[in-house]
């Protein structure tokens, strides 16, 4: 089982380049937290609270201020195929077929063409799309992209999954097929899944833990355990879950969380 950890984690971007001599605000203060194998852990909160800015740290994108950020106590120093991203953008290469896209990351590690093709295609075959290797990026759905896209980011094998609101651009009902496509994907991958995510309806769909962030600057507000991904997984329909009363109960507790700290940031 690996371990991906925050320790005491704070973030300030640089000031602005120019005279002032003013400390930059903090981002995020002093986070910790730590996602294992097999979690589905979704980030929460208004705008504001550092969610992406959290994302960007696991991935390597950005430094820590303070704190470490380590995947099974090793350093994280920059990206690395142990963490995968996946973005709200597909970001994928319009001049690459499907096939192509999804093998990239393959590529760039030199693996042999022939082994790289296998791959590709059992993974558009994990995503429910065998068969359309061959097929152009522009002939794709926005929901179809999003699958090579999440393809693409388990080519290299990646112990953890990270997920910058990757349905956000998706209309409401491709958006909930998807969200029920991702929780398979993630059960069959073995990864860690870390996503950031505006909806309410979706982190208590999708995770097995929902974190809540609070605003200015982005603190650790809640750490929830939540289970309804299992009933998702095992057939229940989203309309069956979302009409249980524990999970009205948690979405109106979560709703509650989010609105308070913000009443109380504006106070």
């Amino acid at each position: 089982m690996s371990i991906l950890s925050f320790r005491g984690v704070s973030l300030r971007y640089p000031p602005n380049q120019g005279r002032t001599k003013t400390l930059a605000p903090l981002v995020l203060d002093r986070i910790n937290l730590s996602l294992a194998s097999g979690e589905f852990v979704v980030v929460i909160g208004r705008s504001g609270s550092g969610k992406t800015s959290l994302l960007n740290l696991a991935t390597g994108f950005t430094a820590p201020t303070e704190g470490t950020i380590t995947v099974d106590d090793l350093p994280v120093t920059g990206p690395g195929v142990d963490r995968a991203v996946v973005f709200q953008d597909d970001a994928l290469y319009p001049w690459l077929n499907a096939r192509d896209n999804i093998a990239f990351p393959l590529k760039l590690r030199h693996i042999a063409t022939q082994q790289r093709r296998e791959r590709a295609d059992e993974l558009l075959e994990l995503v429910g799309l065998a068969g359309a290797g061959d097929r152009r990026i522009w002939e794709l759905s926005g929901g179809m992209r999003q699958r090579v896209g999440i393809a693409r980011a388990l080519a290299s094998s990646p112990r953890f999954l990270l997920l910058d609101e990757p349905l956000g651009a998706l209309d409401a009902l491709t958006r909930s097929r998807m969200q029920g496509f991702l929780l398979d994907v993630w059960k069959k991958s073995g990864a860690g899944a870390l996503l950031i995510t505006h909806s309410i309806e979706e982190a208590l769909l999708l995770a097995t833990r929902v974190i809540v962030l609070e605003a200015d600057p982005g603190r650790l507000a809640a750490d929830i355990h939540v289970d309804f991904a299992s009933g998702l997984l095992a057939g229940e329909s989203p309309g069956q879950i979302k009409s249980s009363p524990l999970y009205k109960s948690m979405h109106d507790g979560l709703t509650g969380l989010i609105n308070r700290n913000a009443k109380e940031d504006a106070a």
